[in-house]
């Protein structure tokens, strides 16, 4: 694994999808990365034209700006290639930072689809460089704390878990850039993103799923473009049930549904001999929105708050970037120490699978085995 130039103590970064305006690199890459200056700079971007590369390095103050990928994977200022555009781009940006040399930190979904993954995952390990996925999830302080809860023996043995999410996303209407997630050819579904990064905090928390049956249906038959008026059709499905049985044989069931309701967007709840745990959000996106844990155990027969420690702070960035943070924070340690804090591209195929059988299991009827 490549480690840092002694000459240059912080790990020099650069930018892949880094657009001024909007986007998940200014709403939380960058604010991240800016709030942990100690271990990192940014020394690099890249958009897809001049202008808006030349707006970005103004706006971010940040030196180097490239209208193409190729340059920035190139850079010799550039240890870790950081990728945040859009799916369907991530095989090839990802493909040509590995190919050059540098560590990658792509965001999730790896790849279109689990074909993409594998080939992403089997190139990082031939060019033996650092490979993360940004499922961030893993890294909320929440997530962390419930984990530990877990292993202490808080809920006794696990018998259940149940989760309940709302995409926020895949309702009526839909921001113009947002437009290609409500089709499913374009690997950024509700099933892929909410769920797959909520499942992983799932799985982190307590392990992979062993077998899994499914449903998958579009009630929603078109959407409307949020300033255009434009209706089409809803080409992703906005309705997702699994259910079935982790590895340690517990059940699990979880139902994502699209759009924002009224009453719950994420509840979660780990069920066991001795005790419970309750997980809420405000939003069903757990790499995202803050939540609260709630337990009761024992002689208990109701929950209380169970405010998260402070040592579960590892960063102290707010907002929407605080998991992103909190990740960063525990890749300085994986480029620098080589840990694995964080889930690599193997780690990566393993959800991408879960998500194929899902798929899978609904269009058969049939149950799958992961395990």
């Amino acid at each position: 694994m490549k480690t840092t130039d002694k000459k240059s103590p912080k790990i020099r970064v650069g930018i892949i999808g880094a657009n001024p305006d909007r986007g998940w690199a200014a709403q939380a890459h960058i604010p991240a990365l800016k709030s942990l200056s100690d271990d990192f700079e940014i020394t690099a971007l890249s958009t897809t034209s001049r202008e808006s590369a030349d707006a970005a390095s103004k706006f971010f103050g940040v030196p180097n700006a490239f209208d193409n990928h190729q340059d920035l994977v190139k850079s010799p200022d550039v240890d870790v290639v950081v990728i945040t555009v859009k799916v369907p781009h991530h095989l090839e940006l990802a493909t040509a930072a590995l190919n050059a040399g540098k560590a990658v930190y792509c965001e999730w979904p790896l790849g279109n689809g689990l074909k993409e993954a594998e080939a992403l995952a089997a190139l990082a390990k031939k060019t033996g460089v650092l490979a993360v996925v940004g499922l961030q999830a893993r890294s909320a302080p929440s997530v962390n704390y419930v984990r530990d809860l877990i292993k202490q023996g808080y809920v006794g043995e696990v018998l259940s878990t149940t989760l309940i999410g709302s995409g926020m996303g895949w309702g009526p209407t839909v921001p113009p850039f947002n437009a290609y997630m409500n089709d499913r050819k374009n690997g950024a579904t509700m099933l892929s993103v909410p769920l797959g990064h909520t499942a992983e905090a799932l799985c982190y928390t307590l392990g992979e799923v062993q077998e899994l049956v499914a449903t998958m249906t579009t009630r929603r038959k078109s959407y409307v473009v949020d300033g255009t008026g434009e209706s089409k059709p809803m080409e992703a499905d906005d309705q997702v049930l699994v259910s079935g049985l982790l590895e340690s044989s517990a059940a699990f069931s979880i139902h994502y549904r699209g759009g924002v309701s009224r009453g719950t967007n994420l509840l979660w709840e780990i069920n066991g001999t001795e005790g419970d745990l309750q997980l809420t959000a405000d939003g069903g996106h757990a790499q995202i929105f803050e939540m609260t844990v709630r337990g009761g155990k024992g002689a208990q027969t109701g929950l209380e708050t169970l405010p998260v420690p402070e040592k579960y702070q590892w960063a102290s960035a707010q907002g929407p970037g605080t998991n992103v943070a909190q990740a960063y924070t525990h890749f300085a340690r994986d480029y620098r120490e080589g840990t694995h804090f964080l889930p690599t591209f193997d780690n990566a195929v393993t959800r991408h699978r879960m998500l194929e059988a899902i798929e899978t299991a609904s269009a058969t009827g049939q149950r799958q085995r992961l395990g």
